[in-house]
């Protein structure tokens, strides 16, 4: 009986302190990217940076891309269909996919799949150089290491995140497209056009939205946890492994948000 009351202040004690780290990393990460943007339009621009990021994180990261939208698009046809058919609506299946796939499973799974890659490579990077001092060494020199490192790698992903989710809505529509074709005999011309009759530019444009704010998050993370490794290598290990999970629940929790905004448009 006695140790209960005794546990409870220690459990609200390391509560407030979860809070209160969680809370004093948000504001970071805010800061951080507020800055990391401002800095994007002070002159020398750099441009070369960007598309060096650009080429680092977008080209690499097309094969993960791809293949993910690939199977997305064939398990999502698949499964829609089986059900349409029972029904005699097979011919609609295309109307579930395109709507399933521009508004969400093209943008997210982009987001987790990609941005798990593109966000650990950048703690990594940025950490290691925490590690060896070469921030502190560029802070010595008067360049902005904000500037230098954070906004070309958060304008790279604020750029390739939506061109990966648009190509990724394409190859998803030509794989559900196929296997629909191939399983349940519905005509390319039929699946098509039910997308032409139901798809809308706010569709579209709705999921390119969010992948324009997960990227701006996956960069943002990423950059944060970096400049913040401490404890030598083991701390890079550990704040990539944080930078993956952080990216995730960020991702999802965003999502959410942002799907009941552009619902209500």
């Amino acid at each position: 009986m006695t140790p209960e009351p005794a546990l409870k202040p220690r459990r609200i004690f390391r509560g407030k302190i979860f809070i209160e780290q969680l809370i004093r990393e948000l504001g970071g990460m805010v800061l951080m990217g507020t800055r990391a943007c401002l800095r994007a339009f002070r002159r020398p621009f750099a441009l070369r940076d960007v598309a060096y990021q650009v080429e680092v994180f977008g080209m690499k990261s097309l094969s993960i891309a791809l293949l993910t939208a690939i199977f997305a698009g064939l398990v999502i046809t698949l499964q829609f269909a089986f059900f349409m058919s029972r029904f005699g609506v097979l011919h609609t299946v295309g109307k579930v996919v395109v709507l399933t796939l521009f508004r969400e499973l093209g943008p997210v799974l982009t987001a987790l799949t990609v941005g798990a890659r593109v966000g650990s490579g950048i703690t990594a990077e940025l950490g290691s150089m925490k590690v060896t001092e070469q921030l502190d060494a560029i802070r010595a020199l008067g360049a902005d290491p904000i500037k230098k490192l954070v906004t070309p790698r958060v304008l790279a992903c604020l750029f390739i995140f939506p061109v990966l989710t648009t190509l990724a809505d394409v190859v998803g529509l030509v794989a559900g497209a196929w296997i629909a074709h191939a399983e349940y005999g519905l005509s390319y011309t039929e699946f098509y056009r039910s997308i032409v009759v139901t798809a809308t530019i706010l569709d579209f444009t709705s999921g390119i939205g969010k992948s324009f704010v997960f990227g701006g998050i996956i960069g943002v993370v990423g950059c944060y946890k970096g400049f913040h490794v401490q404890g030598g290598t083991e701390g890079v290990g550990k704040a990539t492994t944080e930078t993956v999970a952080i990216i995730a629940v960020s991702v999802c929790l965003s999502d959410f948000f942002l799907t009941k905004l552009f619902l209500s448009l």
